[in-house]
């Protein structure tokens, strides 16, 4: 199974899903904002067109070593920080604790954690690769079909 189903699962189950990225290619000038945003749309197109359904994408195109001036700044959105999740909560009303962060890197466990969003880290081989003091997630999955399948258990809402 796939990200798909796994989205589906979710609509079906009534969760809001919202997609977080950080974005440094925009502020580092290998695409730009319009791209990014045009791939955005074919992403949610192609989402919807197999009946799965993405509520938001929201992004961070800056970083702080980026080569496009406008974009090339420390922000509150780019994860680690917590600044797109808070956003959602604000913008769709979420129960964070309720709430799950699902991500691949690090960086997605520490933003969860800050939102106060339970976590779960896709690691296709079981492993963190985290240094000892990394904050650890709550559930570790390999992929995303796992780590739906997870939360649709530990279900509390």
């Amino acid at each position: 199974m796939g990200a798909v189903e796994a989205i589906k699962l979710l609509n079906q189950s009534g969760y809001k899903v919202i997609i977080v990225t950080n974005q440094a290619g925009v502020a580092k000038g290998y695409f730009s904002e319009e791209k990014l945003q045009e791939i955005n749309t074919g992403l949610l197109e192609i989402m919807t067109g197999q009946g799965a359904y993405v509520d938001k994408i929201y992004y961070c195109p800056h970083h702080a070593e980026g080569t496009v001036e406008e974009y090339k700044k420390e922000c509150s959105w780019r994860k680690p920080n917590p600044g797109m999740l808070m956003e959602a909560a604000r913008e769709y009303d979420l129960d964070m604790a309720n709430s799950f962060m699902i991500g691949d890197k690090i960086s997605d466990i520490v933003a969860g954690h800050r939102a106060g969003c339970r976590t779960i880290l896709l690691t296709a081989d079981g492993q963190t690769n985290a240094s000892a003091d990394a904050p650890k997630a709550d559930h570790v999955a390999p992929n995303l079909y796992d780590a739906v399948m997870s939360i649709l258990k530990i279900d509390t809402r």
